[in-house]
């Protein structure tokens, strides 16, 4: 909901984006002691992270796990929102191959099991299984997924079941350009402590942050929209598209890179960040269904194909009593043309497969042709997470960004969050530094 400008027309800081980043910095910006103004252009905060309802059902955009090993969620903790939710089970859940369910190996007794692969093949994935945590990924930040499963991997089997594993947990289909070392650092996190699917989806993620925000004393405007950033060599306060300024000594833009470049176009940081930066897109078909035909078929992973299934009522609340609300994701090639109605038909087809019936058991159905997952690839060529942007734009004083592109910690969801509290921290120490100066 809209509300009056901030009285004062200047802030110690400014706030461009309503999303999970935006209101993370504004919320520990303002529990430093800084007057902060958030501004989002649409007339809700929350970007990719709102939940949308239908009756008792709800979606989000696309899958949404949290990573429970990774740093957004003690962000979170530390901020005081409260969520809830469960964690999928890996026992019973399927791989898909050539159109052919077979066990997808999660244990011992399940790779023994599973017609997925041969036995060099088990044999292989089992003494992977066991080093996978020892997996220095920190020196493979350079090197591509696929020269790292070239040269690590012998049997094509577990060549390919590695890269869908690969695909799952980074949401990446780009073996050639993705870093080997941020991929196999985040798979080691959901292998080691597994992901969240949150009750009543990710919107409770974004109430809390708001209220908490607003409890800290951030001033949240939705439904504006920032024409420009005014600056020289630093950051003097923006303008509104109606025209309207408000004076800050600094900026935080949580957006993609080239809506950052755009409001700053004078940074040539900017500039470089957002043309070197791949974006990472999907198409996801959520479905709820008044049943569910079978109540035991609630995870599926594509090997010969980029496919994902899951059930996510089946382990948070997300369904009417008795109903289900399954999200699907096929997981696209950068820069590489799609056929939307083809990519739909493959995901129903999935259905058809690990669903039979589900038709006739449609309460609502969404199609999403190609969604933004997150805004860059992390790539070897940069260096992995380290050759990120930091929040800092060296060349305007005052000037931070954050966003899942940027900042050396995490992927997804745990880069913004990440992202957002440093920027924050940095602006509350560079103030109190200009501060002790002036005492001095």
């Amino acid at each position: 909901m809209q509300t009056q400008i901030f009285p004062s027309r200047r802030v110690d800081v400014a706030v461009v984006g309503g999303g999970l980043a935006g209101l993370t910095a504004a919320t520990i910006l303002a529990r430093g002691g800084r007057q902060v103004v958030l501004f989002e252009k649409a007339r809700t905060v929350g970007g990719r992270a709102v939940t949308h309802a239908h009756g008792d059902f709800r979606f989000n955009i696309g899958p949404h796990a949290l990573y429970k090993a990774g740093p957004g969620i003690k962000i979170l903790r530390a901020l005081g929102v409260q969520f809830s939710g469960g964690t999928p089970a890996v026992s019973g859940a399927y791989a898909i191959d050539a159109g052919v369910k077979h066990t997808l190996p999660g244990g011992f007794v399940s790779l023994l099991t599973t017609g997925l692969l041969r036995l060099p093949a088990k044999l292989e994935l089992a003494r992977l299984l066991g080093t996978v945590q020892k997996i220095d990924t920190d020196a493979i930040q350079r090197v591509s997924v696929r020269t790292w499963l070239d040269g690590t991997i012998r049997q094509p089997g577990v060549h390919r079941l590695l890269q869908a594993l690969l695909r799952l947990s980074t949401y990446a289909n780009d073996p050639e350009r993705q870093s080997a070392g941020a991929a196999l650092a985040q798979l080691q996190d959901a292998v080691r402590s597994g992901v969240m699917y949150l009750d009543g989806g990710w919107q409770g993620l974004v109430d809390g942050l708001r209220d908490t925000a607003r409890a800290a004393g951030v001033h949240i405007e939705s439904g504006v929209r920032i024409a420009s950033i005014e600056h020289d060599t630093a950051v003097r306060g923006v303008q509104l598209a109606d025209g309207t300024r408000m004076a800050a000594r600094a900026v935080v833009v949580a957006a993609a890179p080239g809506d950052a470049a755009a409001l700053l176009p004078a940074s040539a940081a900017l500039r470089e960040w957002s043309a070197a930066a791949i974006p990472i897109k999907a198409a996801c078909l959520d479905v709820a269904l008044s049943r569910l035909p079978q109540p035991r078929a609630t995870f599926a992973l594509g090997i010969d194909q980029p496919l994902y299934f899951s059930v996510h009522s089946a382990v948070a609340k997300l369904a009417a009593p008795g109903g289900a609300t399954i999200q699907l994701a096929k997981y696209l090639v950068p820069d590489h043309a799609t056929d939307p109605k083809a990519d739909e038909r493959e995901l129903e087809a999935i259905l058809d497969l690990l669903q039979p019936g589900w038709r006739d058991a449609v309460v609502e159905r969404r199609f999403l042709p190609s969604m933004v997952v997150y805004n860059a690839l992390v790539t070897a060529a940069t260096g992995g997470v380290a050759g990120r942007p930091g929040p800092v734009v060296p060349d305007i004083d005052g000037a931070y960004v954050a966003g899942d592109w940027v900042g050396s910690e995490g992927l997804l969801a745990d880069a913004s969050l990440a992202s957002a509290a440093q920027a924050a921290q940095l602006i509350i120490a560079q103030r109190r530094g200009v501060q002790a100066a002036a005492a001095a």
